[in-house]
């Protein structure tokens, strides 16, 4: 990576830069895309924050199945984002945890020293990254670095899809896919907050998780096609999308709403083809088909906070990876058989 990269605040990697005497950091660094063996640790200069930003030494990192795409540059439409030919960014990681170590000159409510956790575009995997304050709220006092880091995205995701566009209200039944996986083990627990009666569906093996996470009912999908049973659902959130549109309907009530969540697809376009059917399908049926994409919003991480604080709701770490294999924690994450969340520890 040259000094013209930039961090994902827009300040550049300067090596001149100081921070209790260290210039440079180590970090995972992509300078093309592809699969997990284009990351490679290395020494960068340290990002300096904007006006409005935060220095973060990075305690944790999460990665996430959105990670994974972006690395790979697949589907083709992340690119538009992303960087063309290459990353624009050249160290990836999206959500973190850790102490704030400089601020920019327009921040104040956070100091050097506070302990945070949040989102950012990128550059989390590195010892330092720059950050939006708006980005950041301080880790609940009960939680480990290790869990908050895998907080921001999934349980935002969990969080938005439940209260915003399927608005569940208690009393409803909530069945979500993938219900053992990073946004469905949030969100088994964020239905159960809200009162919902909730079924989780997941693999053998993550039966007794899921029903640590207050689960229900259980459905084993290597014994039983929920499509199939006589069962209604006022809400599904489907995180795996291994069933047709047709088929998951029928398990809807004849007003309930459907999420589908997995962002698997096409190779170009990934689930925008799968997107624009259930949305012109829902013009045709009293049941709603709401394909969604998740966007950070602070209040909504203060809110995730709360419910941590109090125990409503809990992170899953399936495993944890030093920095310098990062690689390997993102081709686990890419098999796509995680057991709730991933976490890289600096």
């Amino acid at each position: 990576m040259g000094n013209e990269q930039r961090s994902n605040a827009g300040a550049p990697l300067v090596p001149g830069a100081s921070l209790g005497g260290a210039a440079t950091m180590r970090a995972a660094v992509q300078h093309r895309y592809g699969p997990p063996s284009v990351l490679e640790l290395s020494d960068v200069g340290l990002p300096l924050p904007g006006p409005g930003d935060v220095l973060v030494q990075v305690g944790a990192a999460s990665v996430h199945p959105g990670d994974y795409f972006v690395m790979t540059g697949e589907p083709y439409m992340v690119r538009l984002v992303y960087g063309l030919r290459r990353p624009r960014h050249g160290i990836p990681g999206m959500d973190l945890a850790g102490v704030v170590a400089a601020v920019g000159k327009d921040v104040t409510a956070l100091r050097p020293g506070d302990e945070v956790f949040g989102w950012s575009t990128a550059g989390a995997l590195a010892e330092y990254a720059c950050v939006p304050a708006d980005n950041l709220v301080p880790v609940p006092a009960n939680l480990s670095v290790v869990d908050a880091a895998a907080v921001a995205t999934s349980a935002m995701t969990a969080l938005q899809a439940l209260r915003k566009i399927a608005i569940v209200r208690p009393g409803q039944t909530v069945l979500v896919t993938g219900a053992s996986g990073g946004v469905g083990s949030f969100a088994v627990q964020i239905a159960e907050a809200f009162g919902a009666e909730v079924t989780g569906v997941c693999s053998t093996r993550n039966v007794d998780l899921v029903r640590s996470l207050g689960a229900d009912h259980i459905i084993d999908y290597t014994r039983t096609d929920f499509t199939r049973s006589e069962k209604r659902y006022d809400v599904i959130l489907d995180n795996v999308e291994a069933q047709p549109l047709a088929a998951v309907r029928r398990a809807l009530t004849p007003t309930g709403t459907l999420i589908p969540n997995s962002g698997r697809g096409g190779r170009w376009f990934g689930p925008l083809g799968r997107i624009v059917k259930a949305r012109v399908l829902s013009g045709f049926t009293r049941q709603q088909l709401k394909p969604f994409m998740s966007v950070g919003k602070r209040q909504d991480l203060l809110t995730l906070a709360e419910l941590l604080t109090t125990g409503q709701i809990r992170s899953v770490i399936d495993r944890t990876y030093p920095l310098d294999e990062a690689a390997d924690a993102l081709r686990y994450v890419g098999a796509g058989h995680t057991r709730g969340k991933v976490v890289i520890t600096v």
